[in-house]
């Protein structure tokens, strides 16, 4: 058992050591790979192999964090294109502990490990920072891609929601008036999708 996790620890060791001299494999390129367009899908793609963990230390790096506080700062970054999960955000967490880029302690008055920075995981993240630099500009740029709409269209979304309400309010529609209101929606939807 003790051999395993000896092995386990050093293999981690090795390939942090290949991605600190940029070696990070067919998936795992700083440049264009994965982002296309601000989906969820799209974000699980820009990603490449050790991305998520470095911007986990980084978070770590930028003050002691806990778990959740980690998932909702990346989710805040991308203005919520992406959102980890919990089985891929703690599995990262206890991987960063093993190779001692982090040391985890109980939050003051809470039941939640709290992960803060070490001088080795300082190191790791000072070697990869022009990497680090290029995979948070996208996660800005991912971020802007999904913030919401210009104010003309919001403006113009609620004035046809409160149109809808107050006709609707007024008295009964007609068959006639059902079917008028339901084609003015019908040319709105498709007009927009034109566009």
């Amino acid at each position: 058992m003790h051999d395993r996790h000896d092995h386990s620890r050093s293999k981690h060791a090795n390939h942090d050591r290949r991605y600190a001299r940029g070696e990070r494999g067919q998936h795992g390129s700083h440049g264009d790979h994965g982002h296309h367009g601000g989906g969820r899908s799209g974000l699980r793609r820009f990603f490449a192999h050790g991305d998520l963990r470095l911007v986990i230390l980084h978070l770590i790096a930028e003050k002691p964090r806990h778990g959740y506080e980690i998932i909702k700062a990346i989710e805040e970054r991308v203005a919520g294109a992406y959102s980890p999960s919990p089985g891929v955000i703690y599995p990262s967490l206890t991987l960063l502990e093993e190779l001692g880029y982090v040391t985890v302690s109980a939050a003051p008055e809470s039941s939640k490990k709290l992960h803060a920075i070490t001088a080795q995981g300082q190191a790791f993240l000072d070697a990869n920072r022009p990497g680090l630099e290029a995979l948070l500009a996208r996660m800005d740029q991912a971020g802007r891609e999904q913030a919401s709409p210009a104010p003309q269209i919001l403006r113009a979304m609620e004035n046809l929601q409160l149109a809808l309400r107050l006709r609707l309010a007024r008295r009964p529609l007609d068959e006639q008036q059902i079917n008028d209101v339901a084609a003015a929606l019908d040319a709105a939807a498709a007009s927009v999708g034109r566009s």
